[in-house]
């Protein structure tokens, strides 16, 4: 969609969930090479501080701010800290997220149902009830959800994670219409499955899912954690200027057939 090194996030501070690996971890080092001083969010916080020392060593700013996006204290500590360290917020990736694999809908533990529901669905509403707040504020902002084909689409995985995605498209929505003529755009990424430390362990248990994943997609294979950064890169940016409300496909077709 965009090379780095154009500083299509020039001046911005940007916020980035579920930043200590995966899509997280290449949306923070994509923004950060396009000009954003970024504010990095995960449980994880040595792998979280060596993003940012990374970050750091190519000439970006990272602020460290561990967390888990289900607890509304822990994100709104995550935000205040963005705002204290570079003075606002223009952008958000809530891209926090966790599923299961394998269970039916009658074999799935409630506990799993708990747990998706509340990182997927209560982490996104956390995070929009701290961002948009400061956002109001300042004039304007742009936000952008992590969905999944799962969203739009009964894809085979497990129930809850179905529900979840379709909720964050519903909140995603919401939020655009409610916020739109305030100057916060918030918009969704309908991901394929991508190669995600989640997935490679599932995948490894699991001898023919890469197969069977990668047939769903017109271009037969998974996404690249990169791939759906760049996509969060553009809705994020001011090239994505009349673009809110939207569920964009990231997943190589799947969503075309």
């Amino acid at each position: 969609m965009v090379e780095s090194g154009q500083g299509l996030l020039r001046g911005k501070v940007v916020m980035v969930t579920g930043a200590s690996s995966g899509v997280g971890a290449a949306a923070a080092r994509l923004f950060a090479a396009e000009g954003a001083a970024v504010a990095v969010m995960a449980r994880r916080g040595d792998r979280l501080r060596a993003l940012a020392a990374e970050i750091g060593a190519a000439g970006g700013s990272a602020l460290v701010t561990p967390g888990d996006v289900t607890s509304p204290g822990d994100v709104r500590g995550a935000v205040a800290a963005a705002v204290t360290e570079y003075g606002r917020l223009d952008g958000a990736f809530n891209n926090a997220g966790w599923g299961s694999f394998g269970a039916s809908l009658h074999e799935t533990d409630d506990a799993v149902f708990e747990r998706i529901m509340d990182v997927n669905v209560r982490g996104v509403w956390n995070c929009l009830k701290a961002q948009i707040p400061v956002m109001l504020r300042q004039g304007g902002g742009a936000i952008v959800n992590t969905s999944s084909t799962a969203g739009s689409f009964a894809t085979g995985a497990v129930a809850p994670y179905v529900a979840a995605k379709h909720a964050v498209l519903g909140l995603t929505r919401a939020a655009a219409a409610e916020y739109g003529e305030r100057g916060i755009r918030v918009n969704a990424l309908m991901v394929g499955i991508t190669r995600t430390e989640l997935v490679e362990e599932a995948m490894e248990g699991n001898p023919g899912l890469e197969e069977a994943a990668s047939a769903r997609a017109i271009q037969r294979r998974l996404a690249d954690p990169e791939e759906v950064a760049r996509a969060a890169l553009w809705l994020c940016s001011d090239q994505a200027s009349f673009v809110t409300g939207a569920a964009m496909p990231v997943d190589g077709g799947c969503s075309a057939v």
